[in-house]
């Protein structure tokens, strides 16, 4: 039986996520999963309104879209001094995000929804969101808004979860993840989510020219050697420890291998990189601001030859996607 899809006169879309559209709140997968969902949200005519902890050097408020997607930026008074990334100074935008939020939400955006006839959905995701999706709701019912609305959570991975009071979220929302694996880690919590994909846009998948790809490869390996590229949060459980040993295994071995790595500002980054070292592998941090593979291959080239690089920019949407096209990594990517 064909579900009954909802028309843009009846629902208005609310999105909440630390991360998103803006270089700054790039930390991982999740910033171009939530991006793309506002994105396809607005182009089927719906009016959805994302919040995220954006650029100080960007409007807080703009829309896109033919008006149909509005960006709402958080904590960007905060932010200025936490320049480093979406997660730096976490705590505080966390405090800043549960209290200002629900009741923004309440009066800016439930209120003249409802009175115009539609129904509020709020899709927010990870563990930073579900202090503020209980509030919500708290605020919502207070309203006499509640019944007109749905909330739902999602999770993409275990990041946080000691610290989500999960009898609470449980009860105001509807629980959602993104893999049947991560549906089986939530039931022994006692918790039965939907699954729900958590796919990227076509476009993404598209195969660069092969020639485009060999230039890089040999760009930066040359015509014998290997090239492997890794793109994670520094989280123990990205396996970064297992990505370094294969590529001291392989020097070792006498293989000529480059590792890049982009991570993030966790301290976990420390320790991996120390581990490198100590496994006899020379690093170097590459800083800069490339936009494209050309200028991430001449920032790495202008660097001292090493077996590790550790790069230290943010990467634009396509360059880690394309790179998968370049070499088979030791290691997941993601």
């Amino acid at each position: 039986m064909n579900a009954i899809r909802p028309t843009p006169e009846q629902v208005e879309f609310v999105l909440m996520s630390f991360e998103g559209p803006d270089p700054y709140s790039q930390a991982g997968g999740l910033g171009v999963r939530i991006t793309n969902i506002a994105h396809w949200l607005a182009r089927q005519g719906y009016c959805t309104h994302l919040i995220f902890i954006g650029s100080p050097a960007l409007p807080g408020r703009e829309e896109t879209g033919n008006a149909k997607r509005q960006l709402l930026r958080w904590c960007q008074g905060i932010i200025r001094c936490h320049p480093l990334g979406v997660d730096d100074g976490e705590e505080g935008k966390l405090f800043d995000v549960n209290r200002s939020a629900p009741p923004y939400l309440i009066d800016q955006i439930a209120r003249p929804a409802v009175a115009q006839g539609r129904r509020l959905v709020v899709l927010a995701e990870e563990w930073h969101t579900a202090e503020a999706l209980i509030r919500l709701s708290d605020l919502l019912y207070a309203s006499g808004l509640r019944a007109d609305s749905v909330l739902l959570w999602n999770a993409n991975n275990t990041k946080g979860f000691d610290r989500i009071d999960w009898k609470r979220l449980d009860f105001v929302a509807t629980l959602t993840t993104v893999s049947r694996y991560m549906k089986q880690i939530m039931r022994g919590y006692g918790l039965d989510p939907l699954v729900i994909p958590n796919g990227i846009p076509a476009d993404l998948l598209h195969p660069i020219p092969k020639a485009d790809a060999s230039r890089v490869h040999n760009q930066l390996a040359g015509d014998d050697g290997l090239l492997m590229f890794k793109v994670a949060r520094y989280d123990p459980d990205k396996c970064w420890m297992s990505a370094v040993d294969a590529a001291a295994r392989l020097k070792q071995n006498g293989a000529k291998a480059r590792l890049l790595c982009r991570g993030g500002i966790e301290a976990h980054g420390s320790q991996v990189l120390n581990h490198a070292q100590a496994s006899g592998l020379s690093v170097q941090d590459v800083n800069g601001r490339p936009r494209t593979w050309d200028d991430a291959v001449d920032a790495v080239l202008s660097m001292r030859p090493a077996d590790v690089y550790n790069l230290r920019f943010t990467m634009s949407q396509p360059m880690p996607v394309s790179y998968t096209h370049l070499t088979l990594p030791t290691t997941s990517p993601l």
